[in-house]
């Protein structure tokens, strides 16, 4: 027996799919075998089956491919742990708390529409993506899958992983947390359940939106790195007079906020507030941002006494690099805020919204002064647009050539981390290929109009010189 996957499925950071077109069951019991295979090839000379958590989110099509990836593990002779339905961190919480679980798996469609679903991973506690997923495509093809006979038992971790989340609040006081008015909003994802638990358990008042889990997602898209998937909760937050609002992607890992006026709080402008409370407990730690953050972080990281550094944009790099420099707090633009001060390290949306209320009262200032306070960048949205997959990562190549050569104009610091981020007098633009869609992304900063319209003109300049142009904006 062998598989061949879509070729569209294996992707960088995860598995992601069209349910009934490019992914099924058989390629949910394909993964439960490739990724059984390897952690059996790992652990065998242990002399011990592994054990993998398996959980999922709250898509039409979870259950189905639920139950084919428990199939292909327990078939690669894997005992399995079902933790059920719930959001993502739930599972990662499952996997990193727990000595005897080696492995997990969480089946999710993430932030993409009701038709898709996918699969997130972790390794003996590692970011499982790039060669690791690759490799379960090459094992597939082979057919070259270990058999064995494994057990499963179902596990309800929720009540202990609200438990974890509310030690964000430990030694915070208490009066200024009663005080806090805060509305939530769930998009219908499978963060509800949770959400429901850990506000009941929270001190203050709280408002929820959305828990109710529907994989239709009928009152918005959960996506709160999209402006207007924020208008119910900016409604909220205006009609019941709250502090702010946070709000989840459709499995929990990806967090978005509003303060008490309405204003976003973006991915970079909410790791301002939690490197501020963090470094003033944690002085000069390393904090990581991806490459599309606003120069304003990074200033603010420096000003607070931390070492600000820059990074590859993607949840599973960022990750594995705060391991490697023991970075305890980094973020996305995105919204993947990751925690290991005193978390393990992935993203959690929950646990960031907790540590929103517990940054406010310790910096003794509301969510709303602390956004109020952020200098006013002018800065463009995520501009994505198609590219051939063939050209996407060589245009960038050409790009880096012309501005690392031996006539690059004074006055230019280019940074080649992914992709080029070129900062000038006016402020930074960026231009970097997706790992995951053909397309390239662009995005410009500057303190002033005429500055932001400069930069703009610099990244079609060179798009021109590699023969593109930057057309219409598509979506994720």
């Amino acid at each position: 027996m062998s598989h061949d996957f879509h070729p569209t499925v294996l992707r960088e950071y995860d598995i992601r799919g069209i349910i009934g077109e490019t992914l099924g069951a058989d390629d949910a019991r394909a993964i439960g075998r490739g990724f059984g295979t390897l952690l059996r090839r790992e652990l065998d000379s242990e002399g011990r089956a592994p054990n993998v958590a398996v959980g999922y989110d709250g898509r039409v099509s979870s259950p189905m491919l639920e139950h084919a990836l428990v199939e292909g593990l327990t078939a690669t002779g894997c005992d399995v742990r079902r933790i059920g339905m719930g959001p993502t961190p739930m599972l990662y919480y499952a996997e990193a708390s727990a000595e005897e679980v080696d492995g997990g798996i969480q089946i999710t469609g993430s932030h993409n529409p009701a038709n898709y679903n996918g699969f997130k991973m972790v390794f003996r506690g590692r970011p499982f993506f790039g060669a690791d997923i690759t490799g379960l495509g090459e094992l597939g093809a082979a057919g070259d899958w270990l058999d064995g006979s494994g057990s499963v038992e179902s596990v309800d971790v929720m009540e202990e992983y609200i438990e974890r989340l509310l030690t964000a609040l430990s030694g915070v006081d208490q009066a200024a947390l009663a005080d806090m008015k805060v509305g939530w909003d769930a998009g219908n994802g499978a963060a509800g359940p949770a959400l429901e638990r850990l506000a009941a358990r929270l001190p203050g008042e709280h408002h929820l939106l959305f828990t109710e889990v529907d994989g239709n997602f009928p009152n918005h898209h959960p996506d709160p790195t999209v402006e207007a998937n924020l208008a119910d909760l900016r409604a909220l937050v205006a009609e019941k007079n709250l502090d702010f609002g946070v709000a989840f992607d459709g499995d929990g890992d990806r967090i978005g906020a509003i303060d008490g006026e309405g204003r976003v709080i973006w991915g970079d402008q909410l790791l301002m507030i939690y490197a501020e409370d963090l470094l003033a407990r944690l002085p000069n730690s390393t904090i990581i941002a991806d490459v599309k953050a606003s120069r304003a972080l990074f200033d603010h990281v420096s000003a607070c006494g931390g070492k600000p550094l820059m990074w590859k944009t993607g949840h599973s790099l960022i990750k594995s690099k705060m391991k490697e420099v023991s970075s305890p707090l980094a973020g996305e633009m995105s919204g993947h805020v990751f925690f290991a001060d005193d978390y393990y390290g992935f993203d959690d949306a929950l646990y960031a919204g907790v540590r929103l209320l517990a940054a406010s009262a310790r910096l003794g200032r509301s969510v709303t002064q602390l956004r109020g306070d952020m200098p006013q960048m002018l800065n463009t949205p995520e501009m994505r647009f198609q590219v051939d997959e063939s050209r996407k990562f060589a245009a960038i190549d050409e790009v880096k050539a012309r501005l690392t050569g031996d006539d690059v104009p004074e006055g230019l610091e280019v940074n080649a981390t992914d992709g080029v981020r070129v900062t000038n007098s006016d402020g930074w633009w960026l231009l970097r290929a997706s790992n995951t869609q053909d397309v390239l992304v662009a995005r410009a900063e500057s303190d002033s109009e005429d500055g932001l319209e400069r930069l703009m003109g610099q990244i079609d300049e060179q798009l021109a010189l590699s023969g593109l142009e930057r057309g219409e904006s598509v979506g994720h």
